[in-house]
C-alpha cells in the first residue's frame, strides 16, 4: 500500500458555516435522513458543537503515519474527518494529536474508530467524535492511506469539501450545494419550538398539536371510539 495525498478542498463560504453552526443535528433530522453517522460515533465532550470544512483522511489498521503528517496541512475552519477502514481497536488520536490537531486551527476532529486519552483532550477543550476509548495505540508504521479522497464515516460516503455539523446528538455530513436551504429550514424550526413548549407546560396535548391524536382516532372503529 502507498500514500495517496491530494489538494485540500476549498472551504465552504464563513457565511454558510455560520448559519449551519446555529443548528442542532437533531433538529435536521426531522427534514433528512441521509448524512447522518452512524450514533455510535459520539461526542467526548457533551455540550460541543461544530461546523466545518471536512477534510478527509484514510489510515489503514495500526498506522498513523499518514496522520501525523497531515496535520501540518489542516487550515482554520476545517473539520478533521478520519475513516479507520473498519479497525475498531487502535486510538489513532490521543492527548498529543489532538493538541497538534488544535494548534493547526482546525475546529474538531471525527473518528469512526475509538480513542484515548480522554482527560488530556477534554483539558484540550478539543472537540471530538469518536467510537469510545481504547488503550491500545497507532503507531508509525509507514504503510500508507489516503488524504482528501472521498472516505466511508459510520455508514456515509464524505468527500472532502463537504459540510460537517456535529453535536452532542451526533455528526451530519452535507453537500455544500444543500446547506443553506437545509440550514433556514432548521432554524425556522427551531425558532417555533419556544412556543411549543410553552403550549405544552401550559397543558395542551401533543397529541392535538401535531395531529397525531386526530389520525389515531379516525382508524377507530366504531366500537373504540372515545
Amino acid at each position: 500500500m502507498s500514500f495517496v495525498l491530494r489538494d485540500l478542498p476549498k472551504q465552504i463560504d464563513a457565511r454558510l458555516i455560520e448559519k449551519l453552526g446555529r443548528c442542532e443535528t437533531a433538529t435536521i433530522g426531522h427534514l433528512r435522513q441521509q448524512g447522518f453517522a452512524d450514533r455510535g460515533i459520539q461526542s467526548l465532550l457533551p455540550g460541543k458543537r461544530i461546523a466545518g470544512t471536512a477534510v478527509t483522511v484514510a489510515l489503514p489498521g495500526q498506522d498513523s503515519t499518514l496522520l501525523h503528517h497531515v496535520l501540518g496541512l489542516l487550515r482554520p475552519g476545517d473539520v478533521l474527518v478520519v475513516d479507520r477502514m473498519g479497525d475498531n481497536k487502535h486510538a489513532c488520536m490521543g492527548g498529543g494529536v489532538a493538541v497538534a490537531t488544535k494548534a493547526s486551527g482546525a475546529v474538531g476532529a471525527i473518528v469512526d474508530g475509538p480513542c484515548t486519552d480522554f482527560s488530556e483532550i477534554r483539558g484540550e477543550d478539543f472537540p471530538v467524535w469518536c467510537r469510545g476509548l481504547s488503550p491500545i495505540t497507532t503507531r508509525l508504521y509507514n504503510i500508507g492511506g489516503a488524504f482528501n479522497t472521498p472516505i466511508n464515516c459510520g455508514g456515509v460516503s464524505v468527500n472532502p469539501g463537504d459540510a460537517v455539523l456535529a453535536d452532542e446528538s451526533g455528526v451530519l455530513f452535507l453537500p455544500a450545494d444543500v446547506i443553506e436551504a437545509t440550514a433556514d429550514w432548521a432554524l425556522g424550526k427551531m425558532a417555533v419550538e419556544p412556543d411549543l413548549h410553552r403550549r405544552l407546560r401550559q397543558g395542551e396535548k401533543l397529541g392535538d398539536i401535531s395531529g397525531a391524536s386526530k389520525l389515531v382516532l379516525a382508524k377507530l372503529s366504531p366500537q373504540q371510539s372515545v
